[in-house]
């Protein structure tokens, strides 16, 4: 009887546990990310965001850096990769290689982009801490590091859209086909 009884409120535990983690997110980010979208949405706007990511197509630099950077900050992901619509067809799957590799590099500085993947950089910070250090040079260094090598990723996307365009005898338009 006694196994069953333990067994049973070591069921209802799991369940307290996932109801006060759930009560941890709707006091805690949840009203963060909320609040921190609608400054954003007000304060810049989606139409200008809107205009500086078409804007932005024209330039690498742009496109595979600022642009994902202001995605994945403003609107978190997945909705970061919504950009890509303002990019040529040629451009989109080097946007989307940027702008996904972003969502994940940013995680120490903005957890707000990427919530469910901040305990693996919590996981690495966790050594900086326990040595009573602060976590935050790492991550400002990792979103760094992020930058260029999303540029990178992007950029290589390029070449090699169009080597597959080549190999598939395909041409993928290069000019914004307006909404």
């Amino acid at each position: 009887m006694d196994l069953l009884v333990s067994f049973a409120e070591g069921f209802m535990n799991l369940f307290q546990v996932g109801a006060d983690n759930f009560v941890s997110w709707v006091t805690g980010i949840v009203p963060t990310v909320l609040i921190l979208l609608i400054a954003m949405n007000t304060l810049i706007g989606q139409n200008r965001i809107n205009r500086f990511a078409k804007f932005s197509a024209k330039n690498p630099l742009l496109r595979y850096m600022v642009v994902p950077f202001l995605g994945a900050f403003m609107l978190g992901n997945p909705m970061a990769l919504s950009l890509g619509r303002f990019m040529p067809e040629r451009i989109k799957p080097s946007y989307y290689a940027s702008a996904s590799y972003f969502c994940h590099t940013s995680s120490g500085v903005f957890p707000h982009i990427n919530p469910g993947e901040v305990f693996i950089f919590l996981g690495i910070a966790n050594g900086i801490t326990t040595l009573g250090q602060s976590y935050m040079p790492l991550a400002v260094r990792y979103l760094l590091a992020g930058l260029v090598c999303n540029f990178i990723s992007g950029w290589a996307t390029d070449f090699t859209t169009k080597m597959v365009m080549k190999q598939q005898g395909i041409e993928l338009s290069n000019e914004l086909k307006e909404a």
